[in-house]
C-alpha cells in the first residue's frame, strides 16, 4: 500500500504522518511507502528520516508526476492556504486550494482510468463552509444537512472542492471522503495566517511567557477540537468501511468532526485556572473587526451524531485540551507555572 500526505510538513500533516508511522498500517494493511509531499520541507524533520518515507518537495501541481510515479492507494489532502491569507489574496486561495485540488483529483482519475487503483482521497475541509451574517441567520445547532453558505473566500474554496470530490466519487473516478475540521486548538509552534490562529495563540503564547492579543469579544462562542482528536477523526473517516449502520460511512455527505463548544472567556478562564493570574494577564483583548467578522460567521454548536456513529466524540473539556498541550509540548512551556498544571 502506498499512502500520500499533501501538506505533510504542516502541523497536522506531521501528526498524521507520525500516527501512520507508529502503526505502519492503514486499515490493517501494511504501508509499503508513505509519501510526504510539501512545498516546504524542514531539513531536520524526524519523519523524513524513516525508511518507509519518500519526500516529494515542491508545489503540488508541479510534482504530481512524482506523487503518482507509482500507484497511489490513499491520499490525505491537507495542503491549503489558510483563511486570512485567502481573504487578503483571493487568487492565491483559488490557486492553492481549488486549482491544486482539482489537479490532484484529475491525477487520481487518470490513475483509475488506466487500470490503476481507485484512490481513496481524504480531503480536509473546514467548518468555514458554513456562514452567517445580516439576513443570513445561523441555526442554533449545525449538522451536515445544514446548507453551506460560506462567508469567506477560504470557506467558498473548501466548498468548491467538496463538490468536486463528491462528483468525482459519484462517477467512480476515486473514493472521496470529506472531513470538516473544527478549529484546532492548541496548535504548537509559531502563529500562522489563519483567522482562527488566535484561538491557539491566547493559550500557547502566555504559557511560554509571551504576550498575546485576543482580537474578538470574549463572549464569542467557538467550536474547537484538540490536535489529538482531529488526527483521530481523520484516520477514522479514512478507514471506515462504506455502508449503512454504526461504524460505517454512509452516503456522500461530509463528516463534521466532533466539536467542543466553548466561549473565548471560558478559554481564558481555563488558562487562569491552569497557569495562574500572571500568565493569564499576558492576554490583552484588542478587537479586530476583520478577524471577528470571519470567526463569528462560523457556527459554534454542532450536532455530532454522524461522527458519533463512527465512534468519534468531542474533547471532554477545554481543560483537557490544555492539559494535552502541556503534556505534548512541555519544552515550549515556561518552567515556573504553578504546581498542578
Amino acid at each position: 500500500m502506498r499512502v500520500v500526505i499533501t501538506g505533510a510538513f504542516g502541523f497536522l500533516g506531521r501528526l498524521l504522518a507520525a500516527a501512520l508511522l507508529q502503526t505502519r498500517t492503514f486499515d490493517g494493511v501494511p504501508i509499503e511507502r508513505l509519501v510526504l509531499a510539501d512545498r516546504a520541507v524542514p531539513p531536520d524533520a524526524p519523519v523524513a528520516a524513516d525508511p518507509l518515507v519518500d519526500v516529494v518537495h515542491g508545489d503540488l501541481t508541479d510534482r504530481l508526476d512524482a506523487v503518482f510515479a507509482a500507484p497511489v492507494d490513499v491520499v490525505f489532502h491537507l495542503a491549503a492556504a489558510v483563511s486570512a491569507e485567502c481573504e487578503a489574496d483571493v487568487d492565491l486561495g483559488m490557486r492553492v486550494n481549488v486549482d491544486a485540488t482539482r489537479a490532484l483529483l484529475d491525477a487520481a482519475r487518470a490513475q483509475s482510468a488506466t487500470g490503476g487503483p481507485v484512490a481513496r482521497v481524504v480531503f480536509s475541509s473546514s467548518l468555514a463552509v458554513y456562514g452567517s451574517g445580516p439576513g443570513l441567520p445561523q441555526t442554533p445547532v449545525v449538522s451536515e444537512a445544514t446548507p453551506s453558505v460560506p462567508r469567506s473566500s477560504y470557506g467558498t474554496q473548501k466548498l468548491i472542492c467538496e463538490h468536486l470530490i463528491a462528483d468525482y466519487t459519484r462517477h467512480g473516478f476515486l473514493d472521496g471522503r470529506v472531513v470538516r475540521l473544527m478549529t484546532v486548538s492548541v496548535r504548537p509552534g509559531p502563529p500562522n495566517a489563519a483567522a482562527s490562529g488566535f484561538l491557539s495563540g491566547i493559550i500557547r503564547e502566555p504559557l511560554a511567557g509571551l504576550p498575546a492579543i485576543c482580537p474578538v469579544r470574549p463572549d464569542l462562542r467557538v467550536a474547537l477540537a484538540s490536535p489529538r482528536r482531529t488526527v483521530q477523526g481523520m484516520l477514522r473517516v479514512a478507514q471506515a468501511e462504506r455502508g449503512a449502520g454504526p461504524g460505517r460511512l454512509d452516503g456522500p455527505m461530509p463528516v463534521n468532526l466532533p466539536a467542543l463548544t466553548v466561549s473565548v472567556a471560558d478559554m481564558l478562564a481555563t488558562l487562569r485556572q491552569t497557569a495562574g493570574d500572571a500568565v493569564a494577564d499576558l492576554v490583552t483583548v484588542t478587537p479586530d473587526p476583520a478577524v471577528e467578522a470571519i470567526v463569528a460567521s462560523w457556527p459554534a454548536a454542532f450536532d455530532n451524531t454522524r461522527a458519533a456513529r463512527l465512534g468519534l466524540a468531542p474533547d471532554p473539556s477545554f481543560l483537557s485540551i490544555v492539559r494535552d498541550y502541556l503534556t505534548d509540548h512541555a519544552d515550549a512551556v515556561r518552567t515556573d507555572l504553578p504546581d498542578g498544571t
